[in-house]
């Protein structure tokens, strides 16, 4: 009788996530659908007008830009208003946004900088959408569910981003060019109309009406850096970021002259990311409960070292996609323990803020990294980039292996209360 008490009352661990979830979650999928088609069809276009590795690094790099100029003023916006209906317009404004290169390629005006701009703006209303999204999550799920609830959302960034829609992206490139964006365009109004069914109503925040916005910023700032486990997350995703995406930013060069992989397929090798990271979203709260947050972060850090050294040594696009679904399912689990940890830590109120510190140091280290890749592939080949981010994840391996140890990962009492 003792064992069977033992076992029903050891099942509610894990609460259920609720209706304003489930709501939250449709719409993210159907955003991120949407993003997972840009991520094939616009290196694809990018490539149709250029061949220059640093001109198609820079599509990459002026989407990520906005991170470095406007991550932590969104956070200040989050903070302020209704997130909620920050991502029904976000989502609105990139639906505008993304029908001007649908448009220009149809008609045949389609220009690099018309491209650049359009990844630009959508870039910058990413900014304002994925911070109040990751901000609302914690305020409409209980905290013993955060690891549950990014699991899942994590399982839609990869399903729809990686799996489904970059396929998808590139055979409807190849069908036609101007068809992705103008898909993209319906499905980003599809998205904020989920949106808008997410009953979740914000308490009145009245104090920011009295407060500066640099006041603000600095009270994020200053949290977010005296945070010791915040701090040392943010600072090695930046460099992790730096090296990633300074590789990734050439794949669709790498992609045809590495692994000799047509246009077609090239979205089948982003997809091959998503076969891991969707085991990944799924047993990634298991793990955490059997091994803690400190040995998987240090396991993902190897792993995400043997990936570039992996992917610069390989001609084949069968040991490149395994590399990939391998890379997807340490992404996948490192995301969602570093995610809840932060979430865990920092209070309502500062969410908006502290999250835009973060995302200034992760985005804007990708930003850096597309920017860098481009231009090291130019100098030195398309493999170049795989083999300076191996070597700079040995040295920030080496650097923060101490850091990341299992009593920095204690359940954190942050410094600010609601």
């Amino acid at each position: 009788m003792l064992g069977a008490v033992t076992t029903r009352t050891a099942i509610p661990a894990t609460p259920k996530l609720g209706p304003d979830f489930a709501r939250l979650w449709s719409a993210s999928a159907v955003t991120n659908l949407c993003d997972g088609i840009t991520l094939a069809a616009g290196p694809l276009l990018v490539a149709s007008l250029t061949d220059d590795p640093a001109a198609i690094g820079g599509a990459a790099f002026v989407q990520q830009l906005p991170w470095l100029l406007f991550a932590i003023l969104s956070g200040v916006l989050v903070d302020r208003v209704d997130r909620r209906r920050l991502i029904i317009t976000a989502d609105l404004l990139r639906a505008v946004v993304i029908g001007g290169p649908a448009v220009a390629v149809a008609t045949g005006n389609v220009t690099i900088p018309l491209v650049y701009t359009a990844f630009f703006l959508i870039g910058t209303a990413e900014t304002v959408a994925d911070s109040a999204s990751s901000a609302l999550v914690p305020a409409i799920v209980a905290p013993d569910a955060l690891p549950k609830a990014n699991g899942r959302l994590t399982a839609v960034v990869v399903v729809g981003n990686m799996f489904v829609a970059p396929p998808v992206g590139a055979a409807l490139f190849v069908l036609a060019a101007a068809v992705p964006f103008g898909v993209n365009a319906g499905l980003f109004v599809i998205g904020a109309l989920l949106m808008a069914t997410v009953r979740y109503r914000p308490r009145p925040r009245t104090e920011h009406a009295r407060v500066a916005i640099r006041t603000e910023i600095v009270e994020g700032l200053r949290w977010a850096w005296s945070h010791r486990l915040l701090r040392a997350m943010a600072v090695s995703l930046c460099l992790m970021n730096i090296a990633l995406m300074g590789a990734l930013a050439v794949l669709v060069l790498y992609a045809r002259e590495q692994l000799g992989l047509p246009d077609a397929a090239f979205g089948l090798l982003i997809a091959s990311t998503a076969v891991g990271g969707l085991l990944g979203s799924v047993v990634a709260a298991p793990l955490q409960r059997r091994f803690g947050d400190s040995l998987l972060v240090r396991i993902g850090l190897l792993i995400e070292t043997a990936t570039h050294f992996g992917l610069a040594l390989t001609h084949s696009p069968w040991v490149a996609g395994t590399i990939f679904a391998v890379f997807g399912l340490h992404g996948a689990v490192f995301g969602v323990v570093l995610v809840s940890a932060r979430q865990r830590a920092v209070p309502d109120r500062l969410r908006g803020r502290v999250g835009g510190v973060y995302a200034l140091l992760i985005s804007g280290g990708a930003a850096i990294g597309s920017l860098v890749g481009g231009f090291v592939a130019r100098g030195f080949g398309v493999t170049a980039p795989f083999w300076a981010a191996g070597v700079a994840m040995v040295v920030l391996t080496a650097c923060v292996w101490r850091t990341f140890r299992p009593s920095m990962f204690a359940e954190p009492t942050p410094a600010v209360h609601d």
